[in-house]
């Protein structure tokens, strides 16, 4: 494992870009961003290099960079790929001075029990020891919470952590994200379920073995406070999860320890049609926003000095 890397996603200012819009959110985000859906097709190759062609502008802007920015969640395809003739991952750590994850998940479950688990993920070993080649110091994998049903989110947290077991054996620090709906008409009583199921988990791991969480903004100021302090958990980040940029940060700047990772609401008005400097300008508005409302959280660095 890289020393500088786990210095900087513990110690470090500044939050994490998820760059990681797998292929069935990616036509959304290429609408967003102003490309037609008769430039590309779904699911092929033309598709995966438009969102490469635009993850290439966001991640070689000027304003992206180490200052303000921790890390980045990539897809696989982005790490496979190259930026200016470099390795992407290879690129961010050496050239800007950010820590790359890998999105591992392959998608939702159906619902069941209020929850959508992770379809299976067999070849996880293997892109594991490919992300560690490539200088990836760790994972991150979905679930979606819609409503609060113990059962069903005793399941999420207990898949979540079965594979965490398994990536953090490659030596790799994982991500686990088990979303709470925004929509959820039970979103506090099952955040309060989560973070119970969580904490249990939590006593069964070893001294040696870390790992991140990524959750929804909460409805309870300062919910996982508690996490954030634990001695197992590197760090604790935040998903905007559809709400405004706005909106995020305002809900983030009260979450004490708690940092931003946002993908929708950190290219909210970013267009292809954009200029190269009003790209850049509106970036870095962006960027500087999410970047002030992580600091404003007010890390606490006591809490951190055990890792």
């Amino acid at each position: 494992m890289n020393t500088d890397m786990m210095k900087k996603v513990c110690h470090a200012d500044g939050f994490i870009a998820a760059l990681d819009q797998s292929g069935g959110s990616t036509p959304k985000a290429l609408k967003l961003y102003g490309i037609k859906d008769d430039e590309y097709e779904v699911g092929k190759p033309s598709m995966f290099d438009c969102i490469h062609k635009m993850r290439t502008r966001i991640m070689t802007s000027p304003s992206f960079n180490g200052n303000r920015i921790m890390g980045a969640i990539l897809f696989e395809d982005t790490m496979n790929r190259e930026i200016n003739g470099v390795p992407t991952t290879e690129f961010l750590w050496k050239e800007k001075n950010v820590v790359p994850f890998l999105k591992v998940d392959k998608g939702l479950e159906p619902e069941k029990d209020g929850v959508q688990l992770m379809k299976p993920i067999p070849e996880l070993n293997s892109m594991c020891d490919d992300a560690v080649a490539k200088g990836v110091f760790g994972t991150k994998m979905r679930s979606v919470i819609n409503f609060a049903n113990k059962e069903g989110i005793k399941a999420i947290v207990e898949q979540q952590f079965t594979y965490a077991k398994q990536i953090m054996s490659k030596g790799l620090i994982p991500i686990l994200e088990p979303e709470v709906d925004i929509k959820s008409p039970e979103k506090a009583e099952a955040e309060t379920l989560l973070r119970a199921e969580i904490m249990e988990n939590l006593k069964m791991l070893r001294d040696d073995q870390k790992l991140m969480f990524k959750l929804s903004l909460p409805d309870v100021d300062d919910l996982y406070e508690q996490l954030v302090g634990h001695p197992n958990v590197v760090r604790v980040v935040a998903l905007s999860g559809g709400y405004s940029r706005s909106e995020a940060n305002d809900i983030l700047a009260r979450q004490h320890g708690v940092v931003a990772s946002f993908s929708r609401a950190l290219t909210e008005g970013l267009r292809d049609d954009l200029t190269d400097e009003e790209f850049d300008a509106m970036l870095d508005r962006s960027i500087e926003e999410i970047f002030q409302a992580s600091k404003a959280s007010g890390v606490k660095k006591e809490l951190h000095t055990h890792k």
